[in-house]
């Protein structure tokens, strides 16, 4: 017994020598600087995975139907926008700190994301809860919400796949500094995307706005969606092409974003 404990102790040792910040969330500083508004502490990472994690009981638990059905707000539409808002979240971190840890910091939550991204959010709540109440049968269209149930685990599937593939190579800010160890991925989903990680938020959001039947939310999101991302791709692709050349010219020859009016 004693010889397995010691046994045990050793590999652990030899795992933490080999990631020493295994169980920290202070990233590479070269890499990205955490904003400060949310403390960069294991604490503050654990505290926040338990409450997305409690946030994702509460809407798993309506969306199936097995909570709070006295209430008329709950709704399986409610119940599954409310559980795949906070598994986005903490997936963008859990996928950050499995496969990019050198990047991992309590800002890979994605919560800290500007105001207005938390307006829109609380917008589409507002429009699908005022229309509930008020005019009911405008959510009455229950293959709409399964269509956005289908664009909301696809979107999330591309673009925790792309964060996966990409690994260090991915990252949450646009870097404008070439590392030595940056590659240009072409391969795997990024051979039919050119950034699934975007394409993949942009139909996810949007599947969000089906599944609730919001069609005013759904336009805004459109027209704030793709100024975010035309723009964003922009400067991004310039510092691509400043740091591989014709190879990354070759590549956006050849692949496409997969989001519409974004070239």
């Amino acid at each position: 017994m004693t010889s397995n404990i010691d046994n045990l102790e050793e590999r652990l040792r030899q795992l933490l020598a080999a990631q020493p910040n295994s169980l920290e969330t202070v990233p590479d500083a070269e890499t990205v600087r955490p904003r400060g508004n949310i403390p960069n502490t294991p604490l503050a990472a654990s505290t926040t995975s338990f409450i997305l994690g409690a946030v994702f009981c509460f809407g798993a638990l309506t969306s199936l139907g097995l909570g709070f059905s006295q209430y008329w707000w709950s709704t399986y539409q409610l119940g599954f926008f409310v559980a795949a808002w906070s598994f986005f979240h903490w997936a963008e971190f859990a996928v950050t700190a499995g496969w990019n840890l050198e990047k991992c910091s309590v800002d890979s939550f994605l919560l800290d994301n500007g105001a207005m991204y938390h307006v829109a959010n609380g917008t589409a709540l507002a429009e699908y809860l005022l229309s509930l109440y008020f005019k009911p049968e405008l959510k009455s269209y229950p293959y709409a919400s399964t269509i956005g149930i289908a664009v909301v685990i696809l979107g999330q599937t591309l673009r925790s796949m792309a964060m996966i593939h990409a690994s260090t190579n991915f990252s949450h800010l646009v870097a404008f500094k070439k590392r030595d160890t940056h590659k240009l991925v072409t391969d795997g989903i990024y051979a039919w995307f050119r950034h699934p990680s975007y394409a993949g938020f942009f139909y996810w959001a949007l599947g969000t706005q089906i599944l609730l039947q919001n069609p005013l939310s759904f336009v805004l999101y459109c027209v704030l969606l793709w100024r975010f991302f035309y723009h964003r791709t922009r400067a991004e692709e310039n510092a691509l092409i400043r740091f591989f050349g014709d190879q990354y010219v070759e590549y956006r020859r050849r692949v496409g974003t997969k989001i519409p009016f974004v070239p």
